[in-house]
């Protein structure tokens, strides 16, 4: 097997080829790039790899510009420091994603997928369709706070202060911790589009809930789920039959 490593911390590329050979010696790095660039450079000369490990953010950019500015065609495990849930939604295509700091046994597992997918006699390549959006998603910036108007005063609000929003008669608004309600000038669309989805999720048309306020979650009626709140003592928070689904892996 012949593997190229891009790795832009020198620890980090070190321990990766380590791991690489301690699971099998005749394992052989072709090359160890530290950005971008080099990357693109050295795949332009050479396309006999089998397969590829990328760290996605690199000093010069993301790597998945190698993609677009090169004729990489060979299967790639990233890693990357980005939490479980971000891992979680790479997960297609049968690439693999190592969360760092990088053991063994999880390089060892793999390497086996990698083995069982893109044996010798097959030449298959994931589709990395999906890779550019969620790259989008994890770079994308989310609001840390809102601005609402108390009075005469105007006041910001943290996002961890906050249990959910919710929509009332055309208007929305945020629920705090300590059990106060404020309006806003956004919609509940454009909210779920500034919040952070790792820790807000759209449960109905009319709420977009913070997980870390979630104090349990009810069976109720036709299939549908019933939250319930670690302040708020709101009893109309009901997940809709067609989200269920999500928001079951979502809490997972």
């Amino acid at each position: 097997m012949k593997v190229v490593v891009i790795e832009d911390e020198h620890l980090a590329a070190k321990r990766i080829i380590d791991l690489i050979k301690k699971y099998d010696d005749s394992i052989e790095v072709l090359a160890k790039l530290e950005s971008v660039k080099k990357s693109v450079e050295w795949f332009s000369k050479n396309t006999s790899v089998d397969l590829v490990f990328m760290d996605i953010q690199l000093a010069d950019g993301l790597s998945f510009e190698i993609f677009e500015q090169s004729s990489l065609q060979a299967p790639v495990i990233f890693t990357t420091a980005f939490d479980e849930y971000a891992i979680r939604a790479f997960k297609v295509n049968s690439i693999d994603y190592l969360l760092k700091p990088i053991d063994f046994e999880e390089l060892s597992r793999a390497l086996n997928k990698y083995k069982n997918n893109f044996g010798s006699t097959t030449n298959v390549i994931p589709d990395y369709s999906k890779v550019e959006e969620v790259l989008q998603m994890l770079t994308k910036q989310y609001k840390s706070r809102f601005v609402v108007k108390v009075g005469n005063h105007i006041r910001p609000i943290e996002v961890t202060e906050i249990q959910y929003f919710y929509s009332l008669e055309k208007s929305s608004y945020l629920y705090t911790n300590d059990n106060k309600s404020y309006a806003l000038d956004f919609s509940l669309d454009q909210i779920e589009n500034l919040v952070d989805p790792n820790s807000f999720f759209r449960i109905s048309r009319k709420f977009l809930v913070n997980i870390s306020a979630i104090k349990e979650v009810i069976s109720y009626s036709k299939s549908r789920l019933k939250l319930k709140f670690k302040q708020s003592t709101e009893d109309n928070a009901i997940v809709s039959r067609e989200k269920v689904g999500a928001f079951k892996d979502w809490l997972e």
